[in-house]
């Protein structure tokens, strides 16, 4: 395993400009999801690790080495992509073997890894089958295992789950994440699925138009937005967002919502307009004095929890609640948003405020 360091990169295509100094540290052993909108430069990056891609400016190096005019194979990587590329007349054995045969490797070092790689990933009885005969999450697994088998310096996933269906993927994230407990390997793995980054990753960089919006613990991200973008793509359901201004100890939304503040938030806000967060989780339902009263427009029972859409004047609040809530649409429902669960940001900027910041 080593470290991936990338400074200042950026990537042309004549006039136009794809990514703009992007600058990233992975330590050595870190799992390092890029997450982002599609277009957003997350896969480029990952091809320019690679050598897939050239680089326009900056340095990219592994392990200390700078990299930007090494030959793929040369860069000691190795890279799982989107599709499985499996040679349909080759087994999972000659498949998980196959560059390791083309280096020259003699055939009983192939066998000893291949058989190796096939007990960590479970698919030792599946040696002998060819691709068509294996369901999407084996065909997965042997294409991670043609990966593992060249014991590389660092990993690198290009959106491995996207092809598989909904339970297949949360069984396949769970598998990736324990085999890199396992390997120990860096890792860099590229998703647009905000889920999947948010349950896997050490580490989240969230990309945008070519450039890094944030990077961080998952949680720190969840809890502490930096900016409006980063506030609204990490979240399922995603941020509430309101627009308006302070008055006194209470932002007042520009549709006529009125959300009680902590002092503290309140005067580090000043007189800027300004745009209110709350997740939809942080909503609780009415229990005292300072609730607002909306119309239900749409309830979504899950089961496990119930997700409603509320109209408060003229704004419209999404609230996910953990227990059954009876409502239909048109009915009247009272709620709070707790005041330790707002978050501020400023809109000409988009950056969110946190306490201690002045006009």
């Amino acid at each position: 395993m080593a470290p991936v360091q990338i400074a200042n990169v950026t990537k042309s295509y004549g006039a136009i400009s794809v990514m703009n100094g992007v600058s990233l540290d992975i330590a050595e052993g870190d799992f390092v999801i890029l997450v982002g909108p599609s277009g957003c430069g997350k896969s480029t990056l990952l091809r320019m690790i690679a050598g897939l891609e050239s680089i326009s400016g900056g340095t990219i190096a592994i392990g200390g080495r700078r990299v930007n005019d090494v030959a793929p194979k040369d860069r000691d990587i190795a890279m799982v992509f989107q599709s499985y590329a499996l040679y349909p007349h080759k087994t999972v054995a000659q498949n998980m073997g196959f560059a390791l045969k083309l280096a020259g490797r003699p055939q009983a070092e192939i066998e000893a890894k291949v058989k190796a790689a096939g007990d960590i990933l479970a698919l030792g009885p599946l040696m002998d089958r060819y691709p068509k005969q294996l369901s999407g999450g084996q065909r997965q697994r042997v294409a991670m295992g043609r990966a593992i088998v060249r014991e590389p310096e660092v990993f690198l996933f290009d959106e491995p789950l996207s092809n598989l269906d909904a339970k297949l993927r949360v069984q396949m994230r769970t598998e990736i994440k324990a085999l890199h407990q396992r390997l120990k390997t860096t890792t860099i793995y590229v998703t647009h699925d905000q889920i999947e980054a948010m349950t896997m990753a050490d580490r989240i960089v969230v990309m945008n138009g070519g450039r890094i919006e944030q990077a961080g613990r998952p949680l720190d991200l969840y809890d502490r937005p930096a900016n409006l973008f980063v506030a609204g793509f990490l979240g399922s359901p995603p941020m509430n967002f309101l627009n308006g201004r302070i008055e006194g100890d209470a932002f007042r939304a520009n549709g006529g919502t009125i959300l009680r503040l902590t002092p503290d938030l309140a005067k580090a806000a000043g007189g800027r307009e300004l745009v209110a967060g709350i997740r939809p989780e942080h909503v609780v339902l009415a229990n005292g004095e300072g609730h607002l009263t909306g119309t239900v427009i749409v309830d979504e029972p899950t089961g496990a929890e119930t997700q409603i859409a509320l109209r408060i004047g003229s704004d419209e609040i999404l609230a996910n609640f953990r227990e059954r809530v009876p409502v239909r649409a048109g009915d009247k429902l009272s709620i709070q948003l707790p005041s330790d669960k707002i978050h501020l940001f400023d809109k000409s900027t988009g950056q969110r405020l946190a306490l201690g910041d002045t006009q």
